[in-house]
């Protein structure tokens, strides 16, 4: 970030125009975490595979020193929410993190996940079977080499299992002390209910961002009920991002990236939010924690919201 934001980003605190965002945020009331963490997910390649949402995560990364010293990096930076699951790398991306950071620090919050099975690169399966999660639960115990999971979601509801069945799997690692909290992924508001029925939800992991908003409902509701909503590719902005463009002008005005810019919107939309951007570049790392310092006004807010609205 510019010298420009950084004054810009101070000025912020003093202007009535510019609402005040908190830098962090207790998941299940009692994890605090700065709101801008780390998708891991990232920290996987191999030859010709795609980025994005086609990205195949199947093997871990080919430069594992690097990957690492970007982990150690992102504490470094402040980042205390890493983001990971049993499926990124067939359990590799799990082992990667623990090579980078165990023994953890106290203040580091671990999120994984359970409940998806992978056959082939291309194939993701969500698989519900509670036997099955609860084994999962223990491989990733294992990989993480921990006692306890910090935020354990289910990767995907699997329609074949009862979801009373599939989240009592949950409460019940949740009640041996070995998941302190329980999250769920990729969910309607509907489900968040029928799910609460039977364990406490501490955080939903949805596709968000200013370019897909087809969550909107999901972000209000768990801002509602102090739940943490965490958006996964949070900076995919598309056209919106273009010179000239709203948010490319705010950024400007900002003296800010327009992807710092984009972070910025996510952390005003709801307090809740808590951006999980990932790369491999140490840059871009420092450049996405550094959105917590971009203080949008709300005539920014509303300049970025009218834009991008679909």
């Amino acid at each position: 970030m510019t010298n420009s934001t950084t004054v810009n980003a101070l000025n912020a605190l003093t202007d009535p125009t510019t609402a005040h965002v908190s830098p962090t945020f207790r998941i299940g009331g009692d994890l605090e975490v700065r709101r801008i963490g780390y998708g891991a997910m990232r920290l996987a390649d191999g030859p010709g595979d795609p980025t994005g949402p086609e990205a195949r995560i199947w093997t871990g990364p080919a430069d594992r020193d690097r990957a690492i010293t970007l982990l150690r990096s992102a504490i470094e930076e402040g980042v205390n929410l890493i983001d990971t699951a049993d499926a990124y790398a067939l359990g590799a991306n799990e082992e990667l993190l623990a090579d980078a950071l165990h023994p953890y620090r106290e203040d580091l919050v671990i999120a994984t996940k359970v409940g998806v099975v992978r056959p082939s690169p291309t194939e993701w399966i969500p698989l519900g079977h509670p036997a099955y999660l609860r084994q999962q639960t223990e491989l990733s115990l294992r990989r993480l080499r921990t006692d306890r999971i910090d935020l354990l979601h289910l990767h995907r509801l699997d329609p074949a299992y009862p979801v009373a069945e599939q989240l009592g799997a949950l409460r019940q690692l949740q009640e041996e002390g070995k998941v302190r909290h329980i999250g769920l992924s990729e969910v309607t508001v509907e489900q968040i209910r029928e799910a609460r029925e039977t364990a406490p939800v501490a955080s939903v992991q949805n596709l968000y961002n200013l370019a897909t908003r087809g969550h909107e409902d999901v972000v209000a509701y768990t801002a509602e009920q102090g739940i943490a909503f965490i958006p996964f590719f949070p900076v995919a902005m598309g056209a919106h991002a273009a010179p000239g463009s709203p948010l490319d002008t705010i950024a400007r005005e900002l003296g800010a990236t327009p992807s710092q810019t984009a972070l910025a919107w996510l952390l005003h939309r709801s307090p809740t939010v808590l951006p999980i951007p990932g790369t491999t570049s140490t840059a871009h790392l420092a450049e996405n924690v550094r959105a917590l310092e971009v203080a949008l006004t709300e005539e920014q807010f509303g300049r970025i919201e009218a834009a991008t609205q679909v």
